[in-house]
């Protein structure tokens, strides 16, 4: 597979690509590895159709790009692999994970590059995930708001996330990550730089009071879910998103119940946001 096989298709003008012309299930090539990487950080996540993959293809495709992360918190996993995820909703769910705007893992001192989720089973119909670009967010911010938050930081906590969140995970004794990010990172490939705050893990903003920071968050947050930052993904047997934490927040639809929705997911290390 060379790279001049591969097309890109944009979903919205600030958000989103669809990908032909890559088998997922394969080893990827230099060019391809590389173009998918630049795409990736262009595009902030990155769709294909028709990618069958077992459980081994999908880790080893997560690995071409960098180290798996193994969550912190998620109880579920394929058996002998701990860095697969498994996605699954059924008419026994009572609330499902990512139901509010985040980046994953934000709370870690080191969040993930990205996600790669390949969905086996969808309802009839709903389960879509909505995808949100923070070069967008940030850039439509007036330059007064950009140069306030320029060089800000802001507390990323799991503990109230994670705790008691699942109801088949023993966290007794257990500790969640937290860290201090700022509130506007730097993308390590393109040097774009994005909105680094997000509704689900962010508490505060370090060098604001509790009052202020709350009402800069309020604003941010609800910002960032405008809907011009957006793309939203139908997904199919067999689909797969690869989505950039570094650049890109998503939020998955809970409006299939009480059908299922199931597929395997596997999350690639990152470093620290600067």
């Amino acid at each position: 597979m060379t790279q001049q096989e591969i097309q890109f298709r944009k979903v919205t003008p600030n958000c989103g690509a669809e990908v032909d012309g890559v088998d997922l299930s394969q080893p990827l090539d230099g060019p391809t590895l590389d173009a998918l990487t630049d795409a990736l950080a262009d595009h902030c996540v990155l769709f294909f159709r028709d990618q069958s993959m077992t459980p081994e293809q999908l880790k080893a495709l997560g690995s071409q790009f960098g180290e798996l992360h193994v969550h912190p918190a998620w109880p579920k996993v394929v058996k002998g692999h701990p860095e697969i995820m498994e996605i699954h909703a059924d008419e026994n769910t009572r609330r499902i994970a990512g139901e509010d705007w985040h980046s994953d893992v934000s709370c870690d001192a080191e969040p993930p590059l990205g996600t790669i989720l390949n969905m086996l089973e969808v309802p009839p119909v709903g389960g879509d995930t909505l995808f949100a670009s923070m070069f967008a967010a940030l850039d439509s911010l007036s330059e007064h708001m950009q140069r306030f938050l320029e060089g800000m930081t802001a507390v990323h906590d799991g503990e109230y996330v994670y705790r008691g969140r699942y109801d088949d995970a023993d966290d007794e004794g257990k500790t969640y990550p937290r860290s201090e990010h700022p509130v506007i990172r730097t993308h390590p490939v393109s040097g774009q730089k994005s909105l680094y705050v997000n509704r689900t893990f962010t508490t505060r903003i370090v060098q604001l009071s509790n009052s202020e920071s709350d009402a800069v968050l309020r604003m941010l947050f609800k910002h960032i879910e405008k809907p011009e930052f957006q793309c939203r993904f139908q997904w199919q047997p067999n689909s797969v998103a690869f989505w950039d934490n570094r650049c890109a927040q998503h939020h998955a639809l809970w409006d299939y119940y009480p059908h299922r929705r199931r597929g395997l997911r596997v999350t690639i290390k990152g470093d620290a946001p600067y």
